[in-house]
């Protein structure tokens, strides 16, 4: 289990399982997400929750993609701060996977 800060002043915070982190990296959620420029605001934040809402509405709902949403895409304390940490809390997840398939494959 993971925690992310969701302001800058820490007082709100999430809690994030791996299924989450895998949930996200199935989906490719992040992919082409943010602009050129790499900033994080509240329509980055709008853009995942349409495409999400676009997943659900298309398929019969993925029970761990409808967790995510619940859990902490649409979470009330999920803004842009939050998404931003949980953008790096997955690249530095995805980088550890990468080294232990890298290390087992040896």
């Amino acid at each position: 289990m993971y925690t992310i800060l969701c302001n800058m002043k820490g007082s709100r915070k999430l809690s994030v399982e791996e299924a989450h982190l895998n949930t996200i990296d199935h989906y490719g959620l992040f992919s082409d997400l943010l602009d050129s420029n790499g900033i994080v605001e509240e329509g980055v934040l709008e853009k995942l929750r349409l495409n999400v809402r676009s997943l659900l509405s298309s398929n019969t709902p993925d029970p761990q993609l409808l967790d995510l949403c619940e859990r902490v895409l649409f979470h009330n304390d999920m803004k842009a701060f939050g998404l931003h940490q949980l953008i790096l809390l997955f690249i530095d997840w995805k980088k550890e996977q990468t080294i232990t398939e890298n290390w087992c494959l040896k």
